[in-house]
């Protein structure tokens, strides 16, 4: 009895099981590691007003980030009351208000003094209570709350979801600085 190998058969397999270990070798050493979960606490807050982004900081490195909604107006720092506008600036959470009109609020100490010599010399009030908050607590509905996910509502507030603003109500201590920028 004769035994013969069809070889035209037999190359496309060798081929394709050499390709098939090289890629899964290669694949494991071209691809960056993921980085680590951050844990540490929040030392700072970074806001992208033009990308619309909120940033949780861990020790210089980014540890969430968030889709905000603004002021009608948000291109611009803020410098009179009722501007619409969204200050940009370095500033702090200084307090809290956990039953509001909106879901949890967290404030921010807009003005400083540089912002009220600002707005004084411009003959205008600067304004305050810019805070971080959630949706309008009258907001219910899933339907109604995504009719506010892609645009700028507030009066000047920086806004995020419900379910955001709980976890970053549990990782942000009052204190901690928040940078805005353009």
């Amino acid at each position: 009895m004769s035994f013969q190998i069809d070889v035209s058969r037999i190359i496309p397999v060798i081929i394709a099981l050499a390709l098939l270990g090289l890629f899964s070798i290669t694949g494991c050493s071209t691809h960056p590691p993921r980085d680590k979960k951050i844990t540490g606490p929040i030392d700072k807050v970074v806001v992208r007003k033009a990308a619309r982004q909120l940033e949780l900081h861990s020790r210089g490195r980014i540890a969430h980030k968030y889709h905000i909604a603004l002021g009608g107006s948000p291109i611009g720092h803020k410098y009179r009351e009722g501007d619409q506008r969204t200050p940009e600036g370095n500033y702090v959470f200084n307090w809290r208000k956990p039953n509001s009109q909106f879901y949890k609020a967290i404030h921010i100490s807009y003005p400083n003094a540089r912002d009220q010599e600002n707005s004084r010399n411009l003959g205008y009030k600067p304004g305050g209570m810019i805070m971080l908050h959630g949706l309008p607590t009258y907001i219910q509905s899933e339907s109604m709350r995504k009719q506010y996910l892609n645009r700028d509502w507030t009066h000047g507030c920086i806004a995020v979801q419900n379910h955001e603003i709980d976890e970053i109500w549990k990782l942000v201590p009052d204190g901690t600085p928040i940078q805005i920028l353009p």
